[in-house]
């Protein structure tokens, strides 16, 4: 077309069709003239490798004092900011302008890059399907929830496949035991009908501490872990979808257009069924990842799996006081 230059794609694609039909043909399919298509056959490189590099269109304003003050002022103080060493320099030369701030952010960036601190290597953490589920809790003040009335002082329980994302929550109230811990592992597990091979923990908490010397894991065939104290991104797989269920919890209190409920199983079935809707909707991920679970080789009613699991919970807490 007149007045458009020619990209990269319509070139690839001129050239493309070249190869078996005439120029003016396929200079029809990529949406140029014929003209065009014989200067390209003049030389066939692509119109970026044709740009000259671009130059600098203006006398550098920090030319002077770039290697003279401004790298010996991040060589002493490495935490300050670019705004601090705008100020400095804006101080020391008046005839400085604020406008410079681009180019002095843009310049720090690059010699922090090449000459700063080391910085801690992070990789890219990749799931495989049916290795790791992760618990912790979250605490529930900031909805200010109430049962008939009365604030309730709770937290919620959280499961989560790392891999597919699969959630489970339920409402614990009083501080993280392992009878809280047990009541909400069996119930994810026996709602999700299978066992990651995995189960990970936060290293801080009370009611996860020794948890690989218990049989809590070892019931369901799990192989228990935690995470390393103080880095928190290992645990990130779990610790952010926290934020992202309290802002649903959030959202439909606001809709529900009250934050009381008639009784403690009420507002336990309005938190079973916010989760079922974030398990909807990944609802395909899931049921990819189900058949690399363990499956149970036993089969118990939901009573049975309640009691089962909170004797067994207690016989953990009473053999951890024993030793």
């Amino acid at each position: 077309m007149p007045g458009r230059h020619v990209n990269d794609h319509q070139m690839r694609l001129y050239m493309k069709h070249r190869l078996h039909e005439g120029a003016p043909r396929a200079a029809a399919r990529a949406g140029f003239s014929v003209a065009t298509a014989y200067r390209i056959e003049e030389d066939p490189r692509l119109p970026s490798q044709k740009k000259a590099p671009r130059e600098r269109r203006r006398v550098d304003p920090l030319a002077e004092i770039s290697d003279a003050e401004i790298v010996p002022l991040l060589k002493s103080a490495p935490g300050i900011r670019p705004v601090g060493v705008l100020e400095e320099m804006l101080r020391r030369h008046p005839y400085l302008s604020r406008g410079v701030r681009r180019t002095l952010e843009r310049r720090i960036r690059v010699w922090r890059a090449l000459h700063g601190e080391e910085r801690e290597v992070m990789f890219r953490q990749v799931h495989e399907p049916g290795r790791l589920g992760l618990s912790d809790f979250t605490e529930m003040q900031s909805p200010g929830v109430t049962v008939a009335g009365i604030v309730l002082d709770h937290r919620l329980y959280h499961f989560r496949l790392a891999c597919s994302g699969f959630e489970h929550a339920h409402v614990i109230l009083g501080g993280e035991s392992y009878v809280a811990l047990a009541e909400g592992l069996q119930n994810a597990l026996w709602a999700l009908g299978g066992a990651p091979h995995e189960h990970q923990s936060d290293s801080l908490s009370a009611a996860f501490r020794n948890l690989d010397r218990e049989a809590l894991c070892a019931h369901y065939g799990m192989q228990p872990t935690r995470n390393n104290r103080g880095i928190a991104h290992e645990n990130g797989a779990i610790e952010s979808p926290h934020g992202h269920l309290k802002s649903v919890i959030r959202d439909a209190l606001l809709l529900r257009g009250s934050v009381d409920f008639t009784d403690l199983a009420a507002y336990r079935c309005f938190i079973d069924e916010i989760v079922s809707r974030v398990n909807a909707r990944n609802a395909k991920r899931i049921e990819a990842e189900h058949p690399f679970l363990q499956f149970f080789p036993f089969s118990l009613s939901p009573s049975q799996r309640r009691h089962s699991l909170v004797a067994l919970a207690r016989a953990c807490i009473a053999t951890s006081v024993e030793r």
